[in-house]
């Protein structure tokens, strides 16, 4: 049998409606422990997500300044500190059962900085790794950031990748826990906003090339399953 890809492609999403929804995928692979996979694309309102190892005393802004620049405070439980999703943000969460991926984290979580490292290459932008650290980066500062969780073996939450965001955001915190971090995007390399869909296009490209799918299907959600935009 082909090795199949789902791929959601949304729009806004809020931040606990996507997670239901995650949280519903993944309790599927829990039950079929089958060799596919399935990476949901969208973007967020503007939102601040604490993680797991994460502490409030990363953001830098007071409550009201937060209400002002109209950003939400959410606890979650992924790996990581704090970050920003907002508009002009690609956030990626693959579901994948990692029993056929070789169920090492560490590894998963290279795999994800290879993935979008080589979509970026396709634009021009030098992508890397930083030593000692999880995300890609460039000479510009970090452009992508990534905090997953593990259940069961099956991994959800991911990546969220700068394309055109609005930076002055990131001021609002020491994004994931770092002091004086620069904040890249595609925009401030580029000079330009790349169209969303086509580098949406180009990720699901190389995520499939990276985690060896045959096939992507992009099925609409069901009446029960579909999130609220907003």
């Amino acid at each position: 049998m082909p090795r199949r890809l789902t791929v959601y492609q949304l729009d806004t999403v809020g931040y606990e409606e996507a997670l239901a929804l995650q949280k519903r995928v993944t309790a599927e692979y829990a039950q079929s422990l089958e060799d596919a996979g399935t990476l949901i694309l969208l973007e967020h309102p503007p939102v601040l997500t604490i993680g797991r190892s994460g502490t409030a005393k990363n953001i830098l802004a007071s409550a009201r300044e937060l209400q002002r620049a109209g950003v939400r405070v959410v606890e979650t439980n992924r790996g990581g500190d704090v970050t920003y999703h907002g508009p002009g943000q690609i956030v990626g969460y693959p579901i994948l059962p990692l029993a056929f991926h070789g169920k090492d984290v560490h590894s998963y979580l290279r795999r994800l900085e290879s993935f979008l490292i080589a979509a970026l290459w396709e634009y021009g932008i030098r992508a890397e790794r930083k030593e000692g650290f999880t995300g890609v980066w460039t000479p510009s500062g970090k452009i992508a950031s990534i905090g997953v969780a593990i259940s069961h073996w099956i991994s959800w939450h991911g990546f969220a990748l700068n394309v055109a965001p609005n930076l002055e955001h990131f001021k609002l915190i020491h994004p994931c826990g770092l002091v004086g971090v620069e904040i890249a995007s595609m925009e401030k390399i580029l000079g330009r906003a790349p169209d969303r869909r086509e580098v949406e296009s180009r990720l699901i490209a190389h995520f499939r090339a990276e985690f060896g799918f045959d096939e992507a299907v992009s099925p609409q959600l069901s009446a029960n399953a579909k999130t609220s935009r907003g």
